[in-house]
């Protein structure tokens, strides 16, 4: 089977939001993402909505066919905006209010109890929950602990270490693969992942279920447009 590939269009609301428009049309970009072929869409809206607002929620809610997941730290704001609109999935990321991108993954021993309260609302709410972590059989096991349908490996140290030595950036990830799949975790996997590393990630990681790509290929669809793009990183994880 191939690893379903989810579009995060933060970016995308990035250049909307610049303008203080309705340009580009962030609803007509997530179908036409679908209609190129990608498995799913992502958006990740933070406190100061400087890109993904929570207003976007519902609507892209309404139109989505495929999957709708939605990113976040589990703030009361974003919990209530996730329990009212219920998409797909929920993935649960540790980043601060001011940080840039998210850079690190939860421990999922220390914030046990947390986060164990916050999946269980999530899924008595028919909402599938993926905890972002550090590709670490400790963080797996914590995870499995905690009662999550998922969990998605941080892969932005992977990314930078790759074209160094590809196989040692990939090594943890084998590692906490093959826990997740024995404690019957399934695997998503995001951050920097782009049409060089891609491929080489999909075929080493044991049970990869999904990817979620945003900046690199929104960076990528300035050359090559945006349906080709998702074509090609589609091909990438046949």
């Amino acid at each position: 089977m191939s690893v379903r590939l989810s579009v995060n269009i933060n970016k995308i609301a990035l250049i909307r939001n610049s303008r203080g428009g309705n340009m580009p049309d962030l609803i007509q970009i997530a179908r036409d993402i679908e209609s190129f072929g990608a498995d799913g869409i992502t958006i990740h809206p933070r406190p100061d909505e400087r890109h993904i607002r929570y207003a976007d929620i519902p609507a892209l809610k309404e139109v989505v066919t495929t999957e709708l997941n939605v990113e976040g730290n589990p703030t009361d704001r974003f919990m209530y905006e996730v329990l009212q609109h219920k998409p797909h999935q929920c993935t649960l990321v540790p980043d601060s209010p001011l940080a840039l991108t998210s850079d690190r993954g939860w421990d999922t021993v220390k914030e046990k109890s947390f986060l164990t309260d916050v999946v269980s609302t999530l899924q008595q709410n028919g909402i599938r929950v993926s905890i972002f972590i550090d590709a670490s059989e400790a963080m797996v096991e914590g995870a499995a602990e905690i009662g999550t349908n998922r969990i998605e490996f941080y892969t932005g140290h992977y990314a930078s270490q790759y074209n160094l030595n590809p196989e040692g950036a990939v090594a943890d990830h084998i590692i906490a693969g093959v826990s997740a799949q024995n404690l019957g975790i399934g695997i998503n996997a995001g951050h920097d992942l782009n049409l060089i590393n891609l491929k080489y990630y999909a075929q080493q990681v044991p049970g990869l279920l999904e990817v979620s790509i945003g900046h690199a290929l929104v960076c990528d669809a300035l050359y090559y447009g945006l349906g080709n793009v998702v074509g090609m990183y589609k091909n990438l994880l046949r």
